[in-house]
């Protein structure tokens, strides 16, 4: 009897704690449908993608000129010596620009004329989105590993497709989609089916893509710094910029983008902090 009142009461504890991350979400989610007209535009996953990607983006691109004259932030970056220039930052940002409408919009419209389903009254409960956002990286991660290996192991896939991506040797942020468009619609594809797999939630679908972005930006910044989340996350589960670093000077190690068992299971590894 005791038992059973403790597993009700359990039970109960874990229905409210369900229900507070309801509610927590709900007041952003009403706000958010307030404007559906927009979000259910064929405009704004590509004012959203570009919006997001660029504004993670300045932040390093002024510390970046900036570091010249600032010692304290050299000792964060992780070649001191290297600023990227004005001929390497702009033809980045043009090729971003450049795939967004010209292949992304019309993909998006495709994608609004296919299916437009009203957004649904309810938010999320939080322990659902933040699983859901854990699993939709976990899967990125292992799908973007298998691609990345092929792409560097077989000699005419790196050639035509991946070799864009690895013309800047010294990584900053602008270069993070500075990519080949048969690179841009294979993420942009895994990203479409893990979220389809999942059923996540439209809410969950825009955090997963703002962190996404966010790590993706990060690991490509050349900036290591004592919040990076490579140190927020222990036992060194998840690689950092410095870890991303290797593979852009090394090539043949830590092929997946954000976690390190993938690494670690196939022998690809390599310690940033062993270098």
């Amino acid at each position: 009897m005791h038992n059973l009142t403790m597993s009700r009461h359990n039970g109960s504890e874990l229905h409210i704690l369900c229900s507070s991350g309801h509610l927590f979400l709900q007041p952003l989610w009403d706000r958010l449908r307030t404007w559906e007209a927009l979000i259910q535009s064929p405009f704004f996953p590509v004012v959203f993608s570009i919006t997001t990607y660029v504004g993670f983006c300045l932040p390093f691109v002024v510390l970046d000129i900036i570091c010249p004259w600032v010692p304290a932030l050299r000792r964060y970056k992780i070649h001191p010596d290297f600023s990227p220039s004005v001929r390497q930052l702009l033809p980045c940002l043009g090729l971003t620009l450049y795939h967004h409408v010209v292949f992304i919009f019309p993909m998006t419209l495709l994608h609004w004329v296919a299916s437009r389903a009203p957004l649904p009254p309810e938010a999320p409960e939080l322990l659902q989105v933040a699983r859901h956002v854990v699993f939709c990286l976990l899967l990125f991660d292992a799908e973007f590993f298998v691609w990345h290996v092929l792409h560097h192991k077989v000699p005419w896939l790196y050639r035509s497709f991946h070799k864009m991506h690895h013309q800047n040797s010294s990584s900053f942020a602008l270069a993070t989609q500075y990519v080949s468009v048969w690179e841009l619609f294979s993420l942009g594809f895994f990203d479409m089916v893990n979220v389809l797999l999942l059923r996540c939630h439209p809410l969950t679908v825009l955090i997963f893509h703002v962190v996404n972005i966010w790590l993706s930006v990060e690991d490509h910044s050349g900036y290591d710094f004592p919040w990076s989340t490579h140190r927020l996350v222990p036992f060194g589960w998840y690689g950092g910029v410095a870890h991303h670093d290797m593979h852009h000077s090394q090539f043949n190690c830590n092929f997946a983008p954000y976690f390190t068992h993938w690494d670690r299971i196939l022998g690809t590894l390599q310690s940033a902090h062993a270098k």
